[in-house]
């Protein structure tokens, strides 16, 4: 795929406490070598990189709360170069501290590429957010995963459902473009 040299990477929430079993099945065991694929690309390319940890300090005992071992973010993305790292406590990114969109508007950046931690969670809700915004937003689906979710009247749905549910959402909604991390890195 073709991106602006300022596109930026937002890695959100690639954070050690989603190991922990409390989360349950999830799928998608490829997602933390394609999302270290994509930081190293960025990397290479000198491309802006943005990394999200989410704060649960709110609710004790959770596996993201900051005085958890499973605050600190995984290997894989631990000692990744970055050019805004954003602290949130809610499921977008655009709601952390310091603030991505007045960051992202100040370095004129207009096409965003998302990977991460929960897909139907914070990556769903923040591509939605941000092409609201007004972002070229594209969301490498294989760089995501995210865990079996119980709902309303006892249904529950497979994480590979809720993936395939947030795919057709950000595209069929026309929030984003879906794709695999080899469509974002080509050939």
């Amino acid at each position: 795929m073709d991106f602006d040299d300022t596109a930026a990477l937002i890695v959100i929430d690639v954070q050690q406490g989603f190991d922990d079993p409390v989360w349950g099945p999830r799928d998608n065991p490829g997602a933390e070598a394609n999302i270290g694929r994509l930081v190293q690309a960025w990397a290479d390319a000198a491309r802006p990189i943005v990394l999200v940890r989410h704060d649960d300090s709110d609710f004790p005992g959770s596996p993201l709360a900051a005085d958890s071992p499973g605050f600190a973010l995984k290997p894989v993305v631990a000692d990744a170069p970055h050019d805004l790292f954003v602290t949130k406590t809610v499921n977008s990114a655009f709601y952390g501290d310091p603030d991505l969109h007045a960051w992202l508007g100040e370095r004129g950046i207009g096409q965003l590429v998302l990977c991460g931690i929960q897909t139907n969670m914070c990556v769903e809700t923040t591509a939605r957010m941000a092409g609201n915004l007004g972002y070229d937003v594209t969301v490498a689906i294989d760089a995501t995963h995210t865990f079996d979710l119980e709902g309303p009247g006892g249904i529950t749905l497979t994480a590979a459902e809720l993936a395939r549910t947030t795919a057709v959402n950000l595209q069929g909604g026309g929030f984003a473009r879906v794709v695999s991390t080899d469509e974002v890195l080509g050939p």
